[in-house]
């Protein structure tokens, strides 16, 4: 089972599960914890492979399927029967993948720095590290992408966070992980065309030049969905804009509990 942390608010029957990104860890989140925790139970995940879950031996596949059901079992283990969830990155894929599975089990998705779809941009760059994968150290493959998502002089504190946490993950499992790449697209395309009848806030940086575009797109033709585009802010919002951030996930929390 992943490696997990709980902390309970007796006020509350809310419970909020935080996903992090690929090589990100739950840490990522230290600065949505305290104003979280005044108001909601929250539950904080590694994925396999990554933080305190990298030692953890794993004999099944790896697909979104799995990683979403290593998800799913934690809940299921503390009893969790629903929850509302917030994503960044990578993580926002797995919640939707979540949703998939049993959409019984979200309340509501607070997705940040969203990947809903990949432009040619993206392709390109993900084709380029297929490429080399096997040849160069994952991390300067990593940190690479951070300088292309992240390139501005005040998204320097998450784009050192990314290159950070990255390091923490092995080469072994970059590879595992990568090979994920081959089910973006077409799991990407099914999200699009088809909606889940979940309360979903999208949180974007109007920087994020990346997947902010595809994002607008997707919420004019879903109508569960709401976007919040922060200012003056790249891909990772949580970490560049987190009061606003925080502000925005509680608000919609409150509205869907």
């Amino acid at each position: 089972m992943l490696y997990y942390k709980t902390y309970t608010q007796e006020s509350s029957q809310e419970w909020v599960v935080l996903v992090h990104g690929a090589g990100g860890s739950s840490t990522i989140w230290f600065k949505q914890m305290r104003d979280l925790m005044r108001h909601f139970n929250v539950l904080l995940v590694d994925l396999r492979g990554h933080g305190k879950s990298k030692d953890i031996f794993w004999n099944r596949e790896y697909s979104f399927k799995e990683v979403s059901k290593d998800v799913v079992d934690v809940l299921n283990h503390l009893e969790i029967s629903s929850a509302h969830f917030i994503g960044v990155s990578l993580g926002t894929i797995v919640i939707r993948n979540i949703a998939e599975l049993d959409n019984t089990k979200i309340k509501s998705m607070i997705l940040g720095g969203a990947i809903t779809r990949l432009n040619i941009r993206s392709q390109f760059l993900m084709t380029i590290a297929d490429w080399f994968k096997k040849i160069l150290p994952f991390i300067w493959i990593y940190t690479i992408f951070a300088h292309i998502l992240m390139p501005r002089r005040r998204h320097r504190e998450s784009r050192s966070l990314f290159i950070r946490e990255a390091k923490n993950l092995r080469q072994s499992e970059f590879l595992r992980w990568f090979t994920l790449t081959a089910e973006v697209n077409p799991l990407l395309r099914y999200f699009n065309e088809k909606e889940i009848p979940v309360p979903t806030l999208y949180i974007m940086g109007d920087e994020d030049y990346m997947f902010l575009p595809q994002v607008k797109r997707l919420v004019k033709q879903h109508k569960y969905s709401t976007l919040f585009v922060v200012e003056n802010c790249g891909h990772v919002c949580n970490v560049e804009q987190p009061e606003i951030f925080n502000q925005q996930s509680i608000d919609f929390i409150r509205r869907n509990s």
